[in-house]
């Protein structure tokens, strides 16, 4: 059976562009203040504008900037326009990993930018709390094009929550999200994506990411509510001995719903370990998870695990795992499983007293659990209520 790749077909997407108009024409109301019902909106995608402890806040609604505050000394957060101006064009980061000519959304995101946001931790700086970060899409029909850079410089650690989302009436919308990630000697990163989408919203994240010599880069994606469709396939490099790279993704496609997503990590240096590890769900919907391994250098260690549950008769999860070895002295393997909850668990859970939806809600959530070693719990608790937020919805 041949390989489902993923990519753009250029008049396809075109006509997708041709459909939104541009964020500025509705950023008047992306300036007016968030009302309780936005700011409910905001809390179930994990960015909580009351929590005492985010010391860093940035949200775009629309094209505008709202909000762009950091109090952690060593750490700077700024609108990534505003960073370009600062920094003179961004010349070690702006468009050094991902090709601006790469499709018609990146060639989109280089000619007509919205925004986006620019977070540097200094050498040296360590970063417990989460910062947060919100693309909020306030109006219909509108096209949020963002382009944001995040680096962790040398012996730093940085968390971050983003959320993206949408207006809680809304229903369609295109996102358009190019993230640059540079990750230097010795240095963490921990970045958390939840996405909390509409019905008819299209969203095309383009993402790299670079890890040095002892950096770690941990990415956790979660989509739990309806979309129209989401193409995204981030590549890791890892460039120096003894790198890591973890990849988490928690993916619920109801019916409606075509996603398209998944991760790569290049192992380039000697030593370095990669993890890929994708949980989705289909309530009808169609996913198609993704993870391919590439081994370019000796004593390398790398595994892939795809899991997929059907809640539905006519749902697609295609579960596409790659591994990829150049030299002869690598450690790479992979799992992938596709079913349907056994019978025999729900009638273990009836059997104590659940009746048959309560056993099959106890089964997903258990499925669904997004406890990942090595966070702080200050972060783990924060994703845990993020996750929550979203299956109250689902």
């Amino acid at each position: 059976m041949p390989v489902l790749k993923q990519g753009s077909d250029k008049a396809r997407d075109e006509d997708l562009l041709k459909r939104f108009k541009s964020a500025s024409e509705a950023d008047a109301s992306g300036e007016a203040e968030l009302d309780s019902e936005e700011r409910k909106r905001l809390k179930q995608t994990g960015v909580d504008l009351d929590a005492a402890n985010r010391l860093g806040t940035f949200i775009q609604t629309n094209c505008h900037v709202s909000s762009c505050h950091c109090d952690i000394e060593g750490v700077e957060m700024l609108p990534v326009t505003e960073a370009l101006k600062k920094y003179d064009g961004l010349k070690d980061y702006w468009w050094k990993i991902l090709d601006p000519g790469k499709d018609a959304f990146t060639r989109e995101a280089d000619r007509n930018l919205d925004n986006g946001y620019f977070i540097r931790a200094r050498a040296g700086a360590k970063v417990v709390y989460p910062l947060q970060a919100c693309l909020y899409i306030r109006n219909d029909n509108v096209a949020q094009k963002v382009h944001n850079v995040v680096v962790a410089e040398e012996g730093s650690e940085l968390h971050i929550i983003t959320g993206c989302t949408t207006h809680p009436h809304l229903t369609s919308g295109l996102h358009i999200g190019v993230s640059e990630f540079y990750v230097k000697k010795g240095a963490k990163l921990v970045f958390t994506m939840v996405h909390n989408w509409a019905e008819d919203v299209y969203v095309r994240p383009r993402t790299a990411i670079v890890v040095e010599e002892g950096g770690t880069f941990l990415s956790n994606y979660i989509s739990l509510k309806g979309v129209k469709s989401v193409q995204t396939f981030p590549t890791c490099t890892l460039k120096g001995r003894n790198a890591i790279a973890r990849f988490n993704s928690v993916i619920v496609a109801p019916e409606g719903s075509d996603i398209d997503t998944g991760s790569r990590v290049v192992l380039e240096a000697p030593e370095t370990r990669a993890e890929i590890i994708s949980r989705t769900i289909s309530y009808g919907g169609r996913v198609v998870a993704r993870g391919h391994l590439i081994g370019k250098a000796e004593n390398i260690k790398a595994h892939l695990e795809c899991q997929g549950l059907m809640l539905a008769e006519h749902g697609v999860i295609h579960a596409i795992p790659e591994l990829e070895a150049h030299v002869a002295d690598v450690d790479m393997s992979h799992e992938a499983a596709v079913g349907r909850i056994a019978k025999e668990e729900i009638e273990y859970l009836m059997s104590r007293g659940l009746d048959e939806e309560a056993a099959t809600s106890t089964i997903v959530r258990g499925f669904l659990n997004v406890k990942i070693d090595g966070l702080p719990k200050e972060l783990d608790d924060e994703l845990q209520k993020a996750v929550e937020e979203c299956r109250h919805g689902m």
